[in-house]
């Protein structure tokens, strides 16, 4: 099983690159069998701490959602990572040629997958919805996922560290650029009728 892997590239990162980047496992597979399950962890998580434990804002009593509002919300989340995720592999794939070496669907999948391992797992932490909680675990989560960017491009891509950096850097960008999307599409979704609705 490809879970196998969300282990290894945190126990030893770049043993785990070179056997992701040597495994001929198709995009489906990985879709269904790694990228599911881990893209679920932050909508569950969500979901459970917003409608079961909430968030308080000073002095007064935890603030929840009902559980049709979050239960939508965490839909509509849940999708969101699955097309930022194949957005961002396809990315990779298109601009791959530009540094080098064409990679392979399935291995920029890759990439975009384990690489994000930190922060689906860190997803945890939305069960316990405290801002200061999510920062305090989130913010060494993202610099391991872009330790493991910068580490596992150059070995996937089979390419020159140097020339892996100027990669990953542009990676790197295009998340950032994503992430921004996702902000963005918040809004629009708010004002069609997505939004959160509080229980009393």
């Amino acid at each position: 099983m490809l879970l196998k892997y969300v282990w290894g590239i945190l126990e030893n990162p770049k043993i785990t690159w070179q056997a992701i980047r040597d495994d001929d496992r198709s995009s489906a597979s990985q879709m269904l069998w790694v990228l599911v399950p881990l893209a679920l962890i932050s909508p569950v998580s969500g979901l459970i701490g917003t409608t079961q434990i909430g968030w308080q804002i000073g002095v007064g009593e935890p603030v929840k959602l009902t559980v049709n509002s979050a239960l939508q919300i965490s839909v509509v989340y849940f999708g969101a990572i699955l097309i930022t995720v194949c957005v961002i592999a396809s990315l990779i794939h298109w601009m791959s040629e530009t540094y080098g070496h064409q990679i392979s669907f399935p291995n920029s999948l890759s990439i975009t997958i384990y690489s994000a391992v930190p922060l689906f797992l860190i997803g945890l932490t939305q069960m316990y919805p405290v801002l200061w909680v999510n920062f305090l675990f989130g913010l060494p989560a993202l610099a391991y996922a872009v330790y493991l960017l910068f580490l596992g491009v150059p070995i996937v891509a089979n390419i020159p560290v140097e020339r892996g950096f100027m990669f990953s850097s542009a990676i790197l960008a295009v998340a950032l650029v994503a992430l921004v999307g996702l902000l963005a599409s918040t809004v629009v979704m708010w004002s069609v009728g997505i939004a959160p609705a509080f229980s009393t």
